[in-house]
């Protein structure tokens, strides 16, 4: 891969979008049929992503996928010159390849993108590149398409209850198809009514700046707490509390990697009033501290910075 001089900065684009799941959560994905054919281990969306910029000269483990929607970017791959990438066009990087990729300056990409591990991932991104003999090609744009993309975020901002996990990667499957065979591709849309138990999710999701307790949400639904935490626990797997709190540590690393807060405003944000608790809870359920965590993906981030192609 010869060198090329691009501008950089730290991520942060206005309106980005990112989750990455905790690897406790990525074991149980891979330990549970049938997601672990295939599944999500880490999506988001970037608009107007001006300087963006990878370089991991060892790949990843997981199989990625960038889908450009609007602007420019490049990419390039092992023995192989930089290739432009244009709005409606996808790209495909297999597991272990090395590579590296930006936005175009002039005028930047908006991206939906997404990790993929499992049994078939790798089949299925080989079929993704064998729908065009190349790691980049290009669909019709389709609001269908974005949908699916918008419905897996959305769940899994809800929480990592296996429920939640069973759907978006099952949905993950009708997601790719529509790159595999876009002209087959067909748009259907299903209008769900929320039972109580998506309602409090909902209502989780809208006060994670809050302290809330079993009472708060059992009343919410007009259910007593008892019972509201056995269905809870039925169709997610977590006790209520728990999950409430997977779902802050989850908004916690958005502003991690997106922001300069410290610590303990990001603490405050999400209801913790106690910095030192906060950091327990988070190192509980990411497996490292926030500062380490933030330094991680800085350094992913920033770590061609200080190696030469």
């Amino acid at each position: 891969m010869s060198e090329t001089v691009v501008s950089r900065k730290r991520d942060g684009f206005a309106g980005q979008q990112a989750i990455v799941l905790p690897k406790s959560v990525v074991d149980i994905c891979s330990e549970t049929a049938p997601i672990n054919a295939m599944f999500v281990t880490d999506m988001g969306f970037y608009p107007k992503a001006q300087f963006h910029y990878r370089q991991r000269l060892d790949g990843v483990p997981e199989n990625i996928l960038i889908y450009c929607v609007d602007g420019k970017g490049w990419a390039q791959m092992p023995d192989k010159g930089i290739v432009p990438i244009s709005t409606g066009e996808f790209l495909i990087i297999p597991t272990g390849t090395p590579h590296r990729y930006g936005a175009d300056e002039a005028h930047p990409w908006s991206i939906f993108w997404m990790h993929i591990k499992g049994e078939q991932a790798t089949a299925i991104a080989k079929l993704m590149m064998d729908s065009g003999k190349s790691h980049i090609n290009a669909v019709p744009y389709d609001e269908e398409r974005v949908r699916l993309f918008d419905d897996m975020y959305y769940a899994l901002e809800k929480g990592y209850g296996l429920d939640n996990l069973i759907y978006v990667n099952m949905t993950l499957w009708r997601f790719l198809v529509s790159f595999i065979q876009s002209d087959k591709f067909t748009l259907t849309r299903k209008t769900i009514d929320k039972d109580a138990i998506s309602k409090t999710i909902d209502y989780m999701q809208e006060h994670l700046d809050a302290t809330l307790k079993l009472d708060d949400f059992a009343a919410y639904v007009n259910i007593s707490p008892s019972h509201y935490s056995a269905l809870f626990k039925k169709k997610t797997g977590y006790a209520p509390i728990e999950y409430f709190n997977h779902l802050k540590i989850q908004k916690a690393c958005q502003y991690l990697q997106f922001t300069d807060l410290r610590i303990g405003e990001i603490a405050q944000k999400v209801g913790i009033s106690d910095q030192y608790y906060f950091s327990r809870l988070f190192r509980n359920i990411m497996e490292c501290p926030p500062i380490e965590y933030r330094k991680k993906r800085l350094l992913i981030e920033d770590n061609f910075a200080a190696r030469q192609v």
